[in-house]
């Protein structure tokens, strides 16, 4: 800052202001600073200037997200920045991995980097340990997966009812052998889309066959794997939900590799990059990751502008695309 004032001709505290943005300064004497320190490529500590600020904040936040190749991370990613832009305000992203320890690495990692507030997907089976956190006042928002342990926002999708709507179609196409490929049954989503499909069932008083209940596959290899063993069984499923975006994968893998995908229905939760150009194209139950990244973010923003309303469960609906392979009916 000293080495920016001297090029500029003018006092430290006259560069101090214009890199803050105060007032009392001439539109020429600061064209000048910021011309000096473009030319010196100065750039501010943001860490310094907070033990000034009266609000001691560091004007970042802490982003904690399932993994960041995962298209449905990468658009929660996307909204969470493009909020925190229009503040001013930068990202530290990780990946999670639904890996437990990580999430505490990666909570401690942003928390020693002083953080103003956390978005957190999680995986751990309690969070009580941001309990401190939130006394000490830090705005934490959990966003696809709720909290357990303490009370605290939460941005997620209808998962239950989405897995649901998924069934009852699949069940109004006439099919009642529908195969069930879901997640890891330690990640709460992955539970709630299970009960919602098996509750659906239960109303229409079709059987439950745990045979076709599969389930802890988490990559695309493993789902098209099962699936592969359902073709190929004695009395193979009419239709298949698959309660993840890249289980939707591995299972058009497996339905492809068999022959079936145009006589074996599928719906998959969360929609997929080219679904509408495969053909059949790909029925699913798309997700808003863009909401839940762009609601949680306010979230956070609303807490650090003073809300201290209770918390909230804000959950986002999810809508039904039919685009062929859903509409498959049995015996087709």
């Amino acid at each position: 800052m000293r080495h920016v004032a001297e090029l500029a001709g003018v006092g430290i505290k006259t560069v101090s202001r214009v890199i803050n943005g105060e007032p009392n300064v001439t539109p020429e004497t600061t064209q000048r600073v910021l011309d000096a320190a473009r030319a010196l490529d100065y750039q501010p500590d943001l860490h310094a200037g907070n033990l000034r600020r009266s609000d001691r904040r560091t004007r970042t936040l802490g982003l904690l997200v399932g993994s960041v190749d995962n298209p449905f991370s990468g658009a929660v990613h996307r909204a969470v920045e493009d909020a925190a832009a229009e503040r001013g305000v930068a990202v530290f992203a990780s990946s999670l991995d639904d890996d437990p320890e990580r999430e505490r690495e990666a909570v401690a990692a942003f928390l020693r980097r002083r953080v103003d507030g956390l978005i957190l997907t999680v995986a751990s089976a309690d969070q009580a340990y941001l309990e401190p956190e939130l006394q000490r006042g830090t705005p934490v928002v959990f966003v696809d997966r709720e909290p357990s342990g303490i009370e605290t926002d939460a941005v997620v999708s209808d998962n239950a009812g989405g897995a649901a709507r998924a069934a009852e179609h699949l069940l109004a196409q006439g099919h009642r052998r529908i195969a069930y490929l879901g997640d890891l049954h330690s990640i709460q989503t992955a539970r709630e889309r299970r009960r919602g499909f098996l509750d659906a069932l239960d109303r229409a008083g079709v059987p439950i066959d745990e045979s076709l209940v599969v389930e802890d596959l988490h990559d695309q290899g493993a789902a098209c794997a099962a699936l592969l063993r359902l073709l190929d069984g004695s009395n193979p499923p009419t239709a298949v939900f698959s309660a993840q975006n890249l289980i939707t994968i591995g299972a058009l893998h497996a339905l492809r590799e068999r022959g079936r995908h145009r006589d074996t229905a599928l719906v998959g939760f969360d929609d997929i990059e080219l679904a509408d150009l495969l053909e059949p194209g790909v029925t699913v139950i798309a997700q808003h990751p863009d909401d839940l990244g762009r609601i949680a973010a306010e979230r956070v923003f609303e807490r650090l502008d003073g809300d201290r309303s209770a918390s909230q469960r804000i959950v986002v609906g999810t809508t039904l695309i039919m685009r062929g392979s859903g509409e498959i009916s049995p015996g087709r």
